[in-house]
């Protein structure tokens, strides 16, 4: 009895662990990507708050009329009507400057008068920035003042710092914070949920030994449905030849079983004529050859005598073997000249090569890779083993460190086995 060891970690539980390492690194990203849409949205909203209260008091008609003033007089008139507006629309700073950029208003009072720091556009333009100002890195607009005539009398600048727009972005974190802690808890709900969906399935069994008990499992079913195919032929035969001994007719009896005979020991010639095959692919072979007969194709055998052994167990040597002439089969079946030609040859290395071809249309060039996908098949929905058979071949041929490739004119499954440890 075949024991697991204790240090492999089952097939559910590394579905558990990658499941929730893709639900962590999913979580992540969106964690990521709402910090930024956060962060991006609260800069846009700042330059629209600044945009559109720099752009109201440009057209105020008391700003206007206080820049015609001097200096002093405008700054009287607008200083608290500036801090009065910057309170109420949650901006840092709303600055009002004479046309040369002279400070009239500004938050801090030994600022006035002095120039302001930012760009003043030269064609008396509107004008969005981030610049660091006297209070730090900010968002501002600067819109133009006019009088009645359409002269520039003036400037107002509306900022937002930095600092308060991280404010913002803090505040809105916990949002972030509690949609990254439902996606991750609802990672881990599925994640159980697969491991035991998995669990249901596999049991406790490591992948190695999950992959083993498919490819057994194909085994058996291609085996069986080769000795099944070869039992119902030889039966039918021996009923015939009875039948024909208690008509008397012995001499046609003896021709039928004579013939059966012959048949038989040709085949069994030629599947054990190799040195070092694999018995158990020679029982394959003789029964797929009665399975052949029974749908209708030809099966065409050619064994080097000294081709080697493919390296691989029976059961995985049965699986690949009895998978890519089963596909060959099914492709066959739908055409003219039905037929299926299995070639075993050594490699130049000393590995084996195995060649399944047949008379079907072949795989278009577009779904050479899908069909080695488990679950992918071109044939009808619901028959048993569909999707699995050449995903488990190429797992069992890749592991073994070979490869299997599809080739055209005709149709053919081609894989190379290396030389096995035990030979080099």
């Amino acid at each position: 009895m075949t024991t697991v060891p204790t240090h492999a970690r089952s097939a559910a539980s590394r579905v558990f662990v990658v499941l929730i390492a893709a639900s962590l690194v999913l979580a992540a990203l969106v964690a990521a990507f709402l910090v930024f849409e956060t962060q991006t949205a609260a800069h846009d909203e700042a330059e629209r708050v600044t945009a559109a209260t720099a752009r109201t008091l440009a057209v105020s008609p008391l700003v206007a009329g206080a820049l015609e003033d001097d200096r002093d007089a405008a700054s009287a008139a607008l200083e608290p009507y500036a801090l009065e507006v910057t309170s109420r629309a949650g901006l840092d700073f709303i600055t009002v400057m004479t046309p040369d950029g002279t400070r009239v208003t500004h938050p801090d009072p030994d600022e006035i008068g002095r120039h302001y720091r930012g760009t003043i556009p030269a064609d008396d333009r509107e004008l969005t920035e981030v610049f660091t100002g006297t209070l730090g890195p900010s968002v501002r607009t600067i819109v133009p003042v006019r009088d009645a005539a359409g002269r520039l009398v003036g400037w107002v600048a509306a900022g937002v710092t930095t600092e308060s727009i991280s404010e913002t972005l803090v505040r809105r974190l916990p949002l972030t914070v509690a949609i990254t802690a439902v996606l991750v808890l609802l990672g881990a709900l599925g994640s159980m949920a697969a491991r035991r969906f998995t669990r249901r399935i596999a049991g406790d069994l490591p992948p190695g030994e999950v992959r083993d008990a498919v490819s057994s499992y194909e085994s058996f079913r291609t085996l069986g449905e080769a000795l099944r195919a070869q039992t119902h032929e030889h039966g039918n035969r021996m009923h015939t030849a009875v039948a024909l001994l208690e008509l008397g007719r012995t001499d046609e009896a003896i021709e039928i079983l004579t013939e059966t005979s012959r048949q038989s020991q040709t085949l069994v010639d030629q599947v054990t004529a190799q040195r070092h095959g694999d018995p158990a692919v020679g029982a394959l072979l003789l029964g797929k050859v009665s399975q052949a007969r029974e749908r209708g194709i030809e099966l065409r055998l050619h064994i080097a005598k000294d081709a080697p052994s493919s390296g691989l167990s029976p059961i995985d040597s049965v699986s690949v073997i009895g998978n890519l002439i089963d596909n060959a089969f099914d492709a066959a079946a739908a055409s003219d000249d039905r037929w299926v030609e299995v070639e075993m040859h050594p490699a130049a290395d000393g590995g084996l090569v195995i060649a399944v071809s047949d008379s079907g249309e072949g795989v278009p060039a577009e779904l050479r890779e899908q069909v080695f996908s488990p679950g992918f098949s071109t044939k009808p929905a619901g028959a048993e083993g569909r999707g699995v058979g050449l995903a488990l071949v190429r797992s069992v041929v890749t592991e073994a460190g070979g490869s299997v490739r599809i080739l055209d004119d005709p149709s053919t499954f081609l894989v190379e086995l290396p030389v096995p440890r035990s030979r080099r």
